[in-house]
């Protein structure tokens, strides 16, 4: 018989304060970005007179209008979202292909300079050559102001690989040994066995990957130098930091209805992904959490 265990009073006390303190901070971070999207709809007036509102009292589009209808600016901003999608797509890619192959072949215990090997990448974690010489490699590899710069000197993450090498640890090993006898090679093992089992795994540090070449604008800052190949976070940055925007006439724009408006733009494509990838994102984050 199956016996149930009642809750305290201090355990019923303890999950009321549990779940007070994560409304409370989902409410703070929730709140921000309801801001940000109820500004992108209002006047400029409503927000220079009202220090912070959830929604607006003459909801309008022209920040919107103003940025796809205005040649220059329209141009600009989906110039750079395509770049950051592509850049975001190949980037992660790689960053998928890199990290699961090293992770995979280190998790092998037939590996020989296996040990060698991950000391090598702990090193990695602890020491880093800094900004000037990584600039310095970049330019001498000849990726100065192209889209390589910012992809390839971050194709990997040391301690994203090592979480999903502890994942392939996990594997039973009886899969691989039965398809070993069949006659299935390394390669084969690894690519009909460990990937389809690991795609929680690669969902979730997808995601993770995803996101910051998304978010990434320091590196075209520093790689780039043409303005044309600039990444969207770079044009949202430069929008950010201008105090005021002139259209052809001399016209005052409204400036901060457009950054709103163009940051809105920036968060929906990777909102819009995450929903794919939900269902394996809540497996995926305990991955190699447990045994290392």
């Amino acid at each position: 018989m199956i016996s149930i265990k009642r809750k305290t009073l201090g355990d019923i006390v303890m999950d009321l304060v549990v779940y007070v303190l994560l409304t409370i901070l989902a409410v703070l971070m929730v709140i921000p970005f309801i801001y940000v999207i109820a500004a992108s709809f209002a006047t400029e007036s409503e927000i220079l007179s009202r220090p912070i509102f959830l929604i607006p009292e003459d909801p309008t589009l022209d920040a919107y209008k103003r940025i796809f209808n205005m040649a220059d600016m329209g141009e600009t901003v989906l110039r750079s979202l395509g770049i950051s999608v592509c850049v975001t797509f190949i980037g992660t890619l790689i960053n998928l292909f890199f990290t699961t192959t090293m992770a995979y072949g280190l998790s092998r215990s037939t590996l020989i300079g296996k040990k060698a090997l991950l000391n090598m990448v702990l090193f990695t974690m602890v020491f880093g050559g800094g900004m000037i010489p990584t600039f310095l490699v970049v330019k001498g590899l000849g990726m100065y102001d192209s889209y390589a710069a910012l992809i390839l000197p971050g194709a990997i993450s040391a301690y994203n690989m090592l979480i999903v090498r502890n994942f392939f640890m996990e594997l039973p090993a009886g899969l691989e040994e039965a398809a070993s006898i069949d006659g299935c090679t390394d390669i084969g093992i690894f690519v009909k066995i460990a990937l389809p089992l690991s795609l929680p795994c690669l969902a979730t540090f997808g995601l993770f990957y995803a996101v910051g070449h998304w978010n990434n604008y320091f590196g075209a800052l520093l790689y780039l130098a043409d303005t044309k190949k600039y990444p969207f976070q770079l044009v949202l940055r430069n929008m950010v930091m201008q105090t005021s925007e002139t259209n052809d006439t001399g016209e005052d724009l409204p400036s901060e209805t457009l950054k709103m408006a163009v940051i809105v733009i920036g968060t929906v494509p990777i909102l819009i992904v995450y929903p794919f990838l939900q269902k394996h994102f809540a497996a995926g984050v305990m991955v190699g959490a447990i045994k290392g």
